[in-house]
């Protein structure tokens, strides 16, 4: 799932090479963290967070598939 949303993040940027995404683990609890430069920021979350909300989306419904538990994502 990493890889695929550092695949949509590097497709709407202007700066790919500043893309970073982690995966952090906290006990139970997992989440990916979302890293761009900040001039991209306003691409990755888009108006109103309608692209930000298609992502995590996107990330639901692979670990759908793959029968795993999703993971939140935080975009900073």
């Amino acid at each position: 799932m990493k890889e695929l949303v550092e695949f949509i993040a590097r497709s709407l940027v202007d700066e790919p090479d500043k893309v970073r995404v982690r995966v952090i683990r906290r006990g139970r609890d997992s989440f990916m963290e979302l890293r761009v430069a900040p001039n991209d920021a306003g691409r990755v979350i888009g108006k109103g967070g309608q692209v930000a909300s298609a992502i995590r989306t996107l990330v639901r419904v692979t670990a759908a598939q793959k029968r795993k538990r999703p993971l939140d994502l935080k975009i900073r």
